[in-house]
């Protein structure tokens, strides 16, 4: 499928940051930021970001699925396929597509920002 692992996931430096949330894994917009995070989080070396942030929360509640859930499947699965495949059994297309949606529409704005912020300089859907 993808071959993006390992990505890193210390993000001390301040100068290496989570994937982009407008980078799609699969159908799944927000899902290799979120993997990212969590990586870092369960790593210790997240800095000053924050899992589950409330994005990740509102992302995960339109997936239908709880923060722990996820937790549980980064700790459980080693790779962004495997973790996507756990997803995707998980969550139908139209719940996909709504998280999308609200991300796109709703959270567009917030995404804008994280980039500024992290020097993205190249459009991703």
């Amino acid at each position: 499928m993808w071959v993006l692992d390992p990505m890193a996931t210390d993000f001390r430096d301040g100068k290496t940051f989570p994937r982009r949330g407008r980078q799609p894994l699969g159908e799944f917009l927000w899902l290799a930021r979120v993997i990212d995070k969590a990586r870092a989080a369960q790593n210790g070396t997240i800095r000053d970001y924050i899992y589950p942030c409330p994005m990740d929360k509102g992302v995960m509640e339109h997936w239908g699925i709880t923060p722990e859930e996820f937790t549980q499947a980064v700790r459980t699965y080693a790779t962004d396929d495997e973790i996507y495949a756990w997803l995707k059994e998980r969550v139908p297309a139209e719940r996909a597509e709504a998280a999308n949606r609200w991300l796109r529409e709703e959270k567009g704005e917030n995404m804008d920002r994280q980039d500024a912020e992290e020097g993205a300089t190249s459009a991703v859907s």
